[in-house]
């Protein structure tokens, strides 16, 4: 499996949107801005996560975005299975198991379903309110 420049730039707006809430919208120029992704992407991309609920929308002059919920309430994985869908490493262990003819006889499922596990428990174990805090962290650490 691997993510795709959606899931990371989806997550990185999330991020965005969660880091810089004062109550007020954000515009998708700022995030662009501050993220270094074309503001054209995050169009693309904001219309997914404002579709799956994610995000509202703002109209007007002041307009933007804001999270709908508190960052403490998306996991990682929420986000990155709205862009990309299931996350499994092979078909036959995904949310939607695909059948095999081998399955009877496949040893190596065991360790694709393993995989699949770890890769959930991990995405599903973090959420935008941990990220928001790690960077604060790490902004802590920054030295000149």
């Amino acid at each position: 499996m691997k993510i795709s420049t959606k899931g990371r730039y989806a997550l990185r707006l999330m991020l965005d949107l969660a880091t810089y809430n004062t109550g007020e919208p954000i515009s998708l120029k700022d995030i662009s801005r501050r993220q270094g992704i074309s503001e054209k992407y995050l169009e693309q991309i904001i219309s997914m996560l404002n579709k799956a609920g994610f995000v509202r929308s703002v109209r007007g002059a002041q307009g933007g975005y804001m999270l709908r919920r508190d960052p403490s309430e998306y996991t990682v994985g929420d986000i990155l299975r709205q862009t990309e869908g299931d996350l499994s490493p092979v078909t036959c262990v995904g949310m939607d198991g695909v059948d095999c003819d081998n399955e009877n006889a496949c040893v190596t499922v065991r360790v694709w379903s393993k995989l699949n596990d770890a890769i959930n428990e991990v995405v599903d174990g973090i959420t935008l309110a941990d990220l928001v805090n790690w960077q604060a962290e790490q902004a802590d650490q920054y030295v000149i």
